[in-house]
């Protein structure tokens, strides 16, 4: 199979920042990466978006981002396709999936929206075999944040959570995976709709608020004494009882949550107007953009 890697590859790029409707481009004369001897070479089957690639692409981390031009992506499922020296979890052949940027704002120059990548054998994982590739590409990062970030917050059994965002790429999953929605008194789910009531005027608290949309002022007004709110997007030095969490790509993670997503316990969301195909990516930014997504937002199939 490796002897069937072309040199060039199909890829979405850009060479400035800015809105992807203005910056993003096709470029079918892109260098596939090279494998360091950590990493394995994936054909990209499915990739999916995440907020951070929008706010990647308008800047907001330039100071720490690679080189343009940049491939944008993160969250990635597919086949291996050349392993490096080092290798030794995965084989040529292996359907994988993963987030390949290990922290959030030092990403690869190089991501998931092209027909080639390269990644950290540590930052992926088997893909389920209940999962299709669409489905797999919209778990890695937002399973992770939610895993990490509710570990982070001391979060367990019996405690309750209030999400913020509950409808989006980490909200679905932070729910599914610990199994616990909005826990009123009688220890019911509950459904708050946003346009109608203000959470922070319930008479109930929570002993952790994860907050997916950068609400921390209203977010922190939420929480029980002795509480927390995790805070994934927004303030940098928010307000205790806040803390800002970044996630740190890890396939141990994946690794973890695979018996879950097998049996069904926590299913993928995708977004019904999804998946988008590879020659509408930027149709795909823009839907995300809207933040009206319902899931996560997939671009499929990578050709």
């Amino acid at each position: 199979m490796a002897d069937s890697i072309p040199s060039k590859m199909k890829a979405w790029v850009y060479s400035e920042y800015g809105k992807p409707e203005y910056v993003l481009r096709f470029d079918s004369e892109v260098v596939v990466p090279e494998v360091k001897e950590d990493q394995v070479l994936i054909k990209v089957v499915a990739a999916a978006l995440n907020p951070v690639d929008a706010k990647r692409m308008a800047g907001f981390i330039k100071a720490a981002d690679s080189p343009q031009p940049t491939v944008p992506g993160y969250d990635v499922a597919g086949v291996v396709v050349k392993v490096g020296n080092q290798v030794n979890k995965f084989k040529i052949g292996d359907e994988v999936y993963g987030n390949v940027n290990e922290l959030p704002l030092n990403p690869k120059q190089f991501g998931t929206l092209a027909e080639y990548t390269a990644v950290e054998e540590k930052l992926l994982s088997l893909k389920p075999k209940k999962l299709n590739f669409a489905e797999a590409s919209g778990i890695p990062l937002a399973i992770e944040t939610a895993y990490e970030g509710l570990e982070k917050a001391g979060f367990s059994a019996g405690k309750s959570i209030l999400v913020l965002g509950g409808a989006g790429g980490v909200g679905t999953l932070t729910i599914q995976h610990w199994k616990i929605r909005v826990v009123e008194k009688l220890g019911r789910d509950l459904a708050i709709d946003y346009t109608k009531e203000k959470y922070e005027h319930l008479p109930e608290k929570f002993d952790v608020v994860y907050d997916a949309v950068g609400e921390c002022d209203r977010a922190v007004k939420a929480v029980k004494d002795g509480g927390s709110v995790v805070e994934i997007v927004g303030l940098t030095n928010p307000p205790p009882p806040a803390f800002l969490f970044l996630e740190t790509s890890d396939g141990a993670v994946l690794d973890k949550i695979n018996p879950y997503l097998e049996s069904g316990k926590v299913k993928p969301v995708l977004d019904p107007k999804g998946p988008f195909p590879f020659s509408q990516a930027k149709e795909a930014f823009s839907y995300l953009e809207t933040t009206r997504a319902i899931g996560k937002v997939v671009v499929y199939p990578i050709p």
